[in-house]
């Protein structure tokens, strides 16, 4: 994605005041925006797969893996990520392919992508099996006097955090995978209706737009009422250094362990196995399931795709620092998996008109048109940054 912040994130509400805002863009060339991956963890040196340290630059996911296949001679299927990288960007991430592959490993290398690393491993790399991802992000500005603006801002999400919305990437170009996954919840359209080469990604990943959707409706209802950061009777709240999950059932008794990160309140992704909140909290999400014209037993009968759990309404960037650049300001900071960094650069840009004009869907189309082909027209999600 280039630019600031897209329509459909800027309609959620922000954490931080609105008349906190810094002037400039981002994205407006890959070296701007930078991103490395943080492994779960690091190759053995010993396996059947080769785990290869990728650096690509102003490469869409679907091209890297388009490429790979082809240099490699090996089939899409037999290539693991962890996460999809940013096109307009600079990135770094492991990438699994069979050890058999090896030897023509100098075939890789272009003008746009480098292997830095290669590696052997016992296993594939799976997607989710990273800790997080390092950010370097330059907002370039012609104003000289945002330092102090942008400092104030990241002491206040520091201190409060940021609303962990899903990026609007995760919805699809003008909302279409999120459209795909209302007509199949609702059963307006088949699984079997998309071509079976594409159909058990596309529906995989359209639920779960729909499920993203939902979440972010649930976190900005709550972000409007002044509670996001309230323990409620009935909230599933997690346990942040073992992940398990409870039901809050005394407020005063859980609110200092909130305070002090201890736990966390969640927020739903709809599913049969999601733990239910009780209460008033469990209206509130089923309120907004049913203003959306679903219900728990259209999830049910997805449950492959859409098994359900929770999600952390409030994210923490670690590492936060903001500094002066020759060319507006740069900010670096760490975010866990599953993480976007675009919701907290909304908390720094609010204002969407100040992006650089989007890549159409045919500059897109022609970027990625050899990759398509060579995949077999097997398509990937949108580029996600974490």
């Amino acid at each position: 994605m280039t630019g600031t912040i897209a329509e459909d994130e800027n309609s959620l509400p922000f954490l931080t005041p609105g008349e906190w805002c810094l002037e400039g863009v981002i994205k407006a060339e890959p070296g701007d925006f930078r991103v490395e991956e943080i492994p779960a963890y690091l190759p053995s040196g010993q396996g059947e797969h080769l785990f290869l340290l990728v650096q690509k630059t102003g490469v869409s996911a679907e091209a890297l893996l388009g490429h790979l296949a082809r240099s490699l001679q090996v089939p899409r299927e037999e290539i693991g990520v962890a996460g999809l990288k940013d096109r307009q960007a600079v990135t770094r991430q492991w990438i699994s392919v069979p050890a058999r592959c090896e030897a023509r490993l100098p075939e890789v290398a272009t003008g746009a992508i480098e292997v830095l690393e290669a590696c052997r491993h016992g296993n594939k790399l799976k997607t989710g099996h990273l800790r997080g991802n390092r950010f370097e992000i330059l907002i370039r500005s012609t104003q000289s006097d945002q330092l102090k603006m942008a400092r104030k801002l990241a002491e206040c999400v520091q201190r409060q955090g940021v609303p962990n919305y899903f990026g609007d990437q995760r919805f699809g170009q003008s909302g279409s995978t999120l459209e795909l996954g209302n007509a199949l919840l609702r059963g307006e359209k088949s699984p079997g209706s998309i071509p079976w080469k594409r159909r058990r990604f596309l529906v995989r990943l359209a639920c779960s737009a729909t499920q993203s959707w939902l979440f972010n409706q649930v976190l900005a209802n709550r972000l409007r009422a002044g509670r996001l950061q309230t323990a409620l009777v009935g909230d599933v709240m997690q346990v942040c250094e073992s992940g398990g999950l409870f039901v809050c059932d005394d407020p005063e008794q859980d609110q200092p362990r909130l305070d002090q990160r201890q736990i966390c309140l969640t927020g739903p992704l709809f599913g049969p196995q999601m733990k239910s909140p009780s209460g008033a909290v469990l209206e509130a999400e089923q309120q907004v399931l049913e203003a959306a014209g679903l219900s728990a037993e259209m999830f049910a009968r997805m449950r492959r795709q859409t098994p359900g759990t929770r999600r952390a309404l409030v994210l923490w960037p670690q590492d936060l620092t903001v500094a002066a650049d020759p060319a507006g300001l740069r900010l670096t900071f760490t975010l866990p998996a599953g993480a976007y960094a675009t919701v907290v650069l909304a908390e720094f840009l609010k204002r969407p008109e100040m992006s650089p004009p989007q890549t159409s869907k045919e500059e897109a189309r022609a970027t990625d048109s050899a990759a398509t082909a060579a995949q077999g027209d097997k398509e990937q999600p949108a580029d996600a940054p974490t």
